[in-house]
């Protein structure tokens, strides 16, 4: 096939690191053979989703909201991948997340609980009513992301009547694997957070964009 390994992430999990700690998490998803069908970049340097990113940001939401361990601390949709800064919070409190040398608390994140339009950005923080589901770890949460995100596309090529193929096992939306970085440090947070923020403008130069 053309496209076999061309574009293919190698894994970058730490070897011997337990990802169901407490912590902050990098995570970046790349859509199958890089296509940017999530939507695009305008000359205002805003993200417009698609109709595919939509449905992306409406799951990707959601699978917060379901678990109250998960914060999504920030997170933007490009035209062919996601960024997300992930805190895990096994407590449940939402209130704060200690890194090695400092604490990033609830000040710096912005509360969006509502469905306003977000252009594919936001941050997010869970409200104490949501019920408590906790992940085996933050392999097995993305693989549940997918797997709605594939279920809930079909669904939509098929009431649309796409000719397109469907999405499933042997054809994923999402590349199978995913890049992740542990966040150490505040600075290095601060910086993670200012490159999700600046995405957009710097669609031209990204290394995913192909």
């Amino acid at each position: 096939m053309r496209y076999l390994n061309k574009y293919r992430i190698e894994s970058h999990r730490r070897p011997g690191w337990d990802y169901d700690t407490d912590g902050l998490y990098f995570i970046t998803l790349v859509t199958q053979h890089r296509i940017s069908n999530l939507g695009e970049i305008d000359s205002d340097n805003q993200m417009i989703l698609s109709d595919f990113g939509k449905i992306v940001e409406t799951e990707w939401l959601l699978s917060f909201e379901i678990r109250q361990e998960l914060i999504c601390d920030e997170y933007i949709i490009m035209p062919n991948h996601l960024h997300s800064i992930i805190i895990i919070d096994q407590s449940g409190s939402g209130n704060q997340s200690k890194l090695d040398g400092g604490i990033v608390s609830d000040s710096q994140s912005v509360q969006t609980h509502g469905r306003e339009e977000t252009h594919g950005r936001a941050s997010l923080r869970p409200s104490q009513s949501q019920s408590i589901r906790l992940p085996k770890s933050i392999s097995s949460f993305l693989a549940g992301f997918k797997s709605a995100v594939n279920s809930r596309i079909d669904d939509f090529i098929d009431l649309h009547h796409l000719k397109i193929p469907k999405y499933n096992r042997n054809n994923h939306f999402f590349q199978p694997n995913y890049h992740d970085h542990i966040i150490r440090n505040d600075g290095e947070y601060q910086r993670i957070k200012n490159y999700i923020i600046q995405n957009p403008k710097k669609w031209n130069d990204d290394k995913f964009k192909s």
